[in-house]
């Protein structure tokens, strides 16, 4: 007798899963990349068109943005979990695309009256302007770190249920999300700039957050109507509170459940956070709150049983070995001109595409914790042909050139822009370089062998990067109670932007080519120590099983259960 119901038909099935959660999420996350992608690449063109082709200001701007999520994190985490989903994903929408609006208008004013501004209170009207547009977009990146927290880390987690191969899945198709529009949304933009003006794409950018804000806002509604789940937090929090006023301390060790025995110490500090008496609601308790939440969580995060894995992938933010400014810059003094390095660019996100979908499969054979070591051998492996770049022909690493050259003639004023920042600038607008180099200076054919091994590297590490990137998060996801997933994410975001920061720290101390190849090796370094980190973690879980094959059904007991219990 069949009791499997009426089977659905092939329309009925494309319905279904154009309007489930997860599609839902899907649609919503890749909107708001979009929009994120569209203005980090565009407010640092505008920045550096605004102060004269300087990099000045796109350097301030960068460091308050790196140095606001360093201090804010934990505190922001804290927030995520202590109000109820809805509330959190609306609030940190509205106010993310609401910044970036205004600072669209805001800069659309400042390019079309920037003769009259600079005239007026000898320019300090125009420095207003400036501090403004750098303030209200750290507001914004501020807001997107909450968004990315309370969707990527957690709304992503109650839509998978407790099942670990959806949630592998569902982070893989974001991750690759990330990875196309990361390449399509500066292409448009740029081509927007190129062909029209920076006035046309402020507020083109402008429109694009405001129409998208709303399409994002019903999403969200949608995905938290058809998840019932994610109306359970405040409830489960409000009880387990309720237990703990109940309770003493001593009792608790005792009868505890395991989720409340598996954290301690964010539960202990977020209960000393809370006023017991007059004295505690005082002026000086309130002010410093802040201070006491951001302690709770990073001695929280250190206390978490994945702290190694996460301070792994902390560490690979420490590198000169990705497509940023920097690597790109180096690039341009080598040689390589902007259609080349487009080429290079795009091999690279098909690459990353390629350890996104290389993840779930690792994952569904070896396991969680074994991917990431498989991981984190091929991409050292991969970056050790950046190391031997270094030492072939065509290298300009030479360590009898002082690395601090460049950087002290910066300070004295004997050197300006190189042609080089200028034509980078060029090409991201979506143009070509308006200056070449004189064919006298080009590098000989030989001397590209130590560029093609350095990009050949990079492009090849990208595999293992994004497949260890994506087992690190999901060990997060599975192994933090709900009631601390906010704050120990905002603690690692804080982590990944403190190594970034020291990256660029590191690059201002040796800016000039003969001395990247010491860059290298430093960078390296640190993959390499990360992946000692989860080395240790991933033996210290799995012991000599590490290095053994095992069945599924082994799978399930001895490589996904050794972290806490899962609570969705």
């Amino acid at each position: 007798m069949d009791n499997s119901g009426p089977k659905k038909t092939c329309c009925e099935s494309i319905r279904d899963f154009f309007t489930s959660a997860k599609f839902l999420i899907y649609m919503g996350h890749a909107l708001s990349t979009w929009g994120d992608r569209m203005w980090n690449f565009a407010v640092a063109v505008f920045l550096v068109e605004l102060y004269g082709n300087s990099l000045l200001l796109t350097a301030v701007y960068g460091l308050v943005v790196a140095g606001s999520v360093l201090l804010l994190g934990a505190i922001i985490g804290d927030w995520v979990d202590r109000n109820p989903r809805l509330k959190v994903a609306q609030t940190s929408l509205l106010v993310q695309n609401s910044c970036v609006i205004v600072c669209g208008i805001l800069l659309m004013v400042v390019f079309q009256f920037k003769e009259q501004l600079v005239e007026l209170y000898n320019g300090w009207i125009l420095t207003t302007c400036y501090i403004l547009v750098i303030t209200i977009a750290n507001i914004a990146n501020l807001a997107s770190t909450a968004t990315s927290i309370t969707i990527q880390r957690d709304w992503v987690v109650v839509v998978a249920g407790q099942d670990s191969s959806k949630l592998a899945d569902m982070n893989a198709t974001v991750r690759i999300i990330d990875q196309l529009t990361n390449i399509l949304a500066p292409m448009l933009v740029g081509q927007i700039m190129a062909f029209g003006s920076h006035f046309i794409g402020c507020g083109f950018i402008s429109g694009w957050n405001l129409c998208s804000m709303c399409l994002e806002y019903a999403l969200l509604w949608k995905v938290y109507q058809k998840t019932p789940a994610l109306a359970m937090k405040a409830g489960q929090k409000e009880q387990q509170q309720e237990l703990k006023q109940l309770s003493p301390p001593k009792d608790l060790e005792n009868g505890q459940s395991p989720e409340e025995s598996s954290q301690p110490l964010m539960n202990e500090a977020s209960v000393a956070a809370k006023p017991d008496s007059p004295q505690q609601q005082g002026c000086c308790y309130q002010v410093t709150e802040p201070l006491r939440t951001l302690k709770a969580g990073w001695v929280a995060y250190y206390n978490q049983n994945i702290f190694f894995a996460g301070m792994s992938l902390a560490f690979l933010y420490m590198t000169v070995l990705g497509f940023d400014c920097i690597t790109t810059g180096y690039a341009y003094t080598q040689g390589l001109n902007g259609s080349v390095l487009s080429l290079l660019m795009g091999a690279s996100a098909v690459s990353g595409i390629c350890g996104t979908v290389a993840f779930t499969w690792v994952r569904r054979k070896c396991g969680l914790i074994r991917t990431g070591f498989i991981s984190g051998v091929a991409q050292l492996s991969c970056l050790m042909l950046c190391v031997v770049s270094v030492f072939t022909p065509g290298s300009p690493f030479d360590l009898s050139v002082s690395p601090f050259q460049d950087l002290y003639t910066h300070l004295i004023g004997e050197t300006t822009l190189p042609e080089a920042d200028h034509s980078l600038t060029s090409v991201l607008m979506g143009g070509n370089a308006t200056t070449p180099a004189p064919a006298a200076e080009q590098p000989p054919l030989q001397s590209y062998m130590s560029v093609s091994l350095l990009f050949a590297g990079v492009i090849a590490a990208r595999v293992g990067l994004w497949s260890f990137d994506l087992t690190v998060t999901q060990l997060i996801q599975e192994n933090v109670i709900e009631s601390e997933r906010g704050v120990i994410n905002g603690v690692q975001n804080s982590m990944n932007y403190l190594l970034d920061l020291l990256h660029f720290i590191m690059v201002i101390l040796a800016p000039n080519p003969e001395a990247f190849g010491l860059l290298v090796i430093i960078s390296v370094s640190f993959v390499a120590m990360g992946h000692i980190m989860y080395f240790r973690f991933a033996f210290k879980s799995l012991g000599s099983r590490l290095f053994l094959c095992c069945s599924p059904e082994q799978k399930v007991e001895t490589v996904e259960s050794p972290s806490l219990p899962t609570t969705v």
